[in-house]
């Protein structure tokens, strides 16, 4: 399931002159017996609702007063949510022949025509109050309590995403939570204003709406959403069609090193953080640390717990990136077998985290695990990055719904992937230009698209934690050696290559330039072969002299990658092995 609570107002939404029909009462039973949870929101006093309705065991939360108070039927538990009345605004009230009147645990309510002398008494007591209407009702409320904050507060106990509900009322007051709510429902009965806002006009009105509703969701789930809202933006077509993919997808994006595959990744969080979708992103080279919306456990040093990223995925709108550039490649591995389930687990409940994005997915799900772990089985919503298709399990091939082929390569990866899986290639693979990019479905007879990829907001940098300041090992590290091999500078990342690169003298420099040594290193270690390409280009101009080349070949690196200051030549490193 994709929606896990139903939200719904009372009067005027399940009931009609303040009676509630036994078939909508049926209807919500049958809703809530299929697991999901039903939540009552409702601008009525606790004990005039309790009277009115005699079947509150039917909601697991009720969001009384306008949201200012929670009640759970199952355990009679009360939680006030705003302070009381002030009893000065009360008394003027009553002073000033304001009736009918009624005081709650938090809200004050009356009718039409007494809002002006509610808002006069508001002021001249100079208490920070708010009126919101109801139709013919006026209520005073503390300022910011209204059904949405009362909503919010009921979904963190249930541990709901609120882009996981689905939300339906009548009136003025109902617009603030049915626009926290992943989908939102208006009766046929209800004001204009919210038929005009609302995802889905019910045809029938009242209770009747509410069971119309009821069958859509119970058929339908996430399919009530135009696909606008339920997905992501993964790229414009050439022809201008926007192709999405969804959160129940399964995507495979596979690609060359420094093809753009990260930078790809960084695009889709900002979407994800634009409509409200929280993500999991596993990252195993430190390309995401510092991504913007998220927060990141484990760094260099500090290994990663599944407990922890859980415990902030919990959290609203806590978007997390786990880091495991600490943990050896075996660890990574019981790491992540740990998680999956655990994430699982924890969208099934929840809803969250509604992407789950693996790089370098390899790492953790090889074709053949030398432990003979089988590989998990895909959370919803999963967005596996590797280089080539033939280096990750094939048991997690196989449940991509989507793969996006990146590159110079882009077609012939499809094709290894259909090979593998031992299905049919795509027909007519187009050739991509630039940074284009190719989408298919293995499971259609579909061609490929080609889509137009964009730049992400935020800078994106490779590899930021492994290549620009780790250690790539001492087989990998780029040694300044000479042309009479009389010296061995180690250089094991780039902010290390870019501090021997102005310590040696020229004859040396020159010597590595001239035999292509620093763009074999880039595309061979660094594994990027956009950098690659500009170093060899600027090794093929003879004309460039020392200095200009060095600072030509600074360029791009600096460009790409973080290098921190201490790098920059104004500490003294360790120079010689």
């Amino acid at each position: 399931m994709y929606f896990l609570a139903l939200a719904v107002d009372f009067d005027g939404t399940i009931a009609e002159h303040g009676y509630v029909t036994p078939a909508t009462v049926s209807a919500l039973e049958r809703l809530r017996q299929t697991g999901r949870k039903l939540l009552l929101v409702t601008g009525r006093e606790l004990n005039d609702l309790q009277h009115a309705f005699t079947q509150l065991e039917i909601f697991d939360v009720v969001i009384a007063e306008n949201g200012a108070l929670l009640f759970e039927p199952g355990t009679q538990e009360e939680t006030r949510l705003a302070p009381p009345p002030p009893i000065e605004l009360v008394q003027m009230l009553a002073d000033r022949k304001v009736t009918p009147i009624s005081v709650g645990r938090s809200i004050i309510a009356t009718w039409r025509p007494h809002e002006t002398a509610v808002m006069n008494a508001i002021e001249e007591l100079g208490l920070e109050m708010q009126i919101i209407f109801n139709k013919g009702a006026v209520m005073v409320l503390p300022a910011n309590v209204n059904k949405a904050s009362g909503l919010r507060h009921a979904l963190a106990t249930l541990g709901i995403s609120p882009l996981n509900t689905v939300g339906a009322g009548d009136a003025e007051n109902d617009h603030a939570f049915l626009a926290c709510c992943g989908c939102s429902a208006a009766v046929a009965n209800a004001v204009p204003s919210l038929k005009k806002e609302a995802d889905l006009v019910l045809s029938k009105d009242h209770g009747d709406g509410i069971a119309e509703l009821v069958e859509k969701l119970i058929r339908d789930d996430r399919l009530l959403l135009p696909l606008t809202k339920r997905a992501i933006l993964a790229g414009v077509s050439l022809e201008g069609e926007e192709i999405y993919i969804e959160p129940s997808d399964i995507i495979l994006i596979i690609g060359n090193s420094g093809c753009g595959k990260s930078s790809y990744i960084t695009l889709l969080t900002e979407r994800m953080a634009e409509r409200g979708f929280e993500f999991c992103v596993v990252d195993p080279e430190g390309d995401y640390l510092g991504l913007d919306h998220a927060v990141t456990i484990g760094g260099l040093a500090d290994p990663p717990a599944t407990e922890e990223a859980l415990r902030l995925l919990l959290q609203a709108n806590i978007d997390v990136v786990v880091n495991t550039l600490a943990l050896n490649h075996d660890d990574r591995r019981h790491m992540f077998m740990d998680l999956v389930p655990a994430v699982k687990k924890l969208q099934r409940s929840s809803g969250r985290p509604h992407w789950f994005v693996v790089d370098e997915a390899h790492q953790f799900l090889p074709p053949h695990d030398p432990g003979n772990r089988a590989a998990p089985r895909l959370a919803a919503g999963a967005i596996l990055v590797t280089v080539d298709p033939a280096r990750l399990a094939p048991a997690a091939l196989a449940e991509a719904s989507t793969v996006i082929a990146m590159g110079s390569s882009a077609g012939r990866l499809l094709q290894d992937l259909a090979d593998i899986l031992k299905i049919p290639g795509p027909a007519h693979a187009p050739q991509t230009q630039g940074t284009d990019f190719l989408l298919w479905s293995p499971r259609t007879n579909r061609p490929p698209l080609v889509l137009k990829q964009e730049k992400p907001q935020q800078a994106h940098h490779r590899h930021r934690g492994k290549y620009a300041t780790g250690d790539v090992g001492e087989w990998r590290s780029f040694y300044f050696r000479g042309p009479q091999l009389d010296i061995n500078y180690q250089a094991s990342n780039l902010a290390e290559f870019l501090h021997q690169s102005d310590e040696v003298d020229d004859e040396i420099w020159l010597h590595h330039l001239r035999s292509g040594d620093y763009s074999a290193w880039f595309r061979h270690v660094i594994r990027d072969d956009i950098l690659a390409a500009d170093a060899a280009q600027i090794e093929r101009n003879e004309s460039l002299s020392p200095l200009e080349s060095r600072k030509r070949i600074r360029q791009p690196v600096t460009a790409r990658y973080v290098i921190p200051a201490v790098y920059n030549g104004s500490a003294s490193l360790p120079t010689a092995s």
